[in-house]
């Protein structure tokens, strides 16, 4: 667990937006070497949901518009994997 001084530190400097876009690359990349669409597909999906969901008063508008791609992209990735 990291301390939440370290964490309000953080947020301190960025935006939420930005601190989640992070998350969701670095989760991006973890994923990778798996080499399965399908878990490709849930994790764009999921962050498109959460992008979404993100007040505007935290994250800039634009993450919004992000959120809405994630979400239309993430289950077309998710049908086009193999099973």
């Amino acid at each position: 667990m990291l301390p939440l001084q370290l964490v309000d530190t953080f947020l301190l400097d960025y935006n939420i937006g930005q601190a989640l876009l992070l998350v969701f690359v670095l989760s991006t990349v973890g994923t990778l070497p798996l080499k399965s669409r399908h878990i490709l597909g849930i994790n764009a999906t999921l962050f498109g949901l959460i992008f979404l969901l993100t007040p505007v008063m935290l994250a800039k508008p634009h993450y919004m518009f992000l959120g809405i791609t994630l979400l239309v992209v993430g289950p077309i990735v998710y049908v086009s994997g193999r099973r």
